[in-house]
C-alpha cells in the first residue's frame, strides 16, 4: 500500500521523533509527581496510547502534545481524537481486568518550547 501523501517522509520521521521526545518528557514530568508508568505507546487495532500511568488507585491513560509554541494549546486539545483514545484504552483494559474495576481517568500534557508542561487532568 502506498504511503499517505499527507508529509514527506522526513517531515514524518521529524513529527514522529519529537513525538518520542515529547513522551520522555512527559513521563519524567509525571514520574516526578509520583505516578507509576505502568505502559508506553500501548498499540491497539484501534489506536494508540502514549502512556498509561497509575497514582494513588486511579489508572491515567494519558495523551502528550507536543506544539511549536505554547499558545497552541487549544488547537492541540481539539486534535484529541478522543473517540480513539477510548477504544483503545477500553481493548487494553480488557487485558487487565484487575484495573479496569477501579478508577479511571484520561488527561492531556502539552509541552512546548520554553514552558513548563500542562498537564490537563481529567480532560475528557
Amino acid at each position: 500500500m502506498p504511503r499517505s501523501p499527507s508529509k514527506p517522509r522526513s517531515e514524518r520521521r521529524f513529527a514522529e521523533g519529537a513525538g518520542r521526545r515529547g513522551e520522555v518528557w512527559a513521563e519524567l514530568f509525571l514520574r516526578a509527581q509520583l505516578y507509576r508508568v505502568l505502559a508506553r505507546r500501548v498499540k491497539t487495532p484501534v489506536g494508540e496510547i502514549d502512556l498509561i500511568v497509575q497514582r494513588f488507585g486511579v489508572t491515567v491513560f494519558v495523551e502528550v502534545k507536543a506544539r511549536s509554541f505554547s499558545h497552541q494549546e487549544y488547537e492541540a486539545l481539539m486534535a484529541v481524537n478522543r473517540h480513539r483514545i477510548v477504544n483503545a484504552a477500553q481493548l487494553w483494559l480488557m487485558r487487565r481486568p484487575d484495573l479496569a474495576a477501579g478508577d479511571l481517568r484520561f488527561d492531556v500534557i502539552f509541552l512546548a518550547p520554553f514552558a513548563w508542561p500542562r498537564h490537563i487532568v481529567g480532560a475528557f
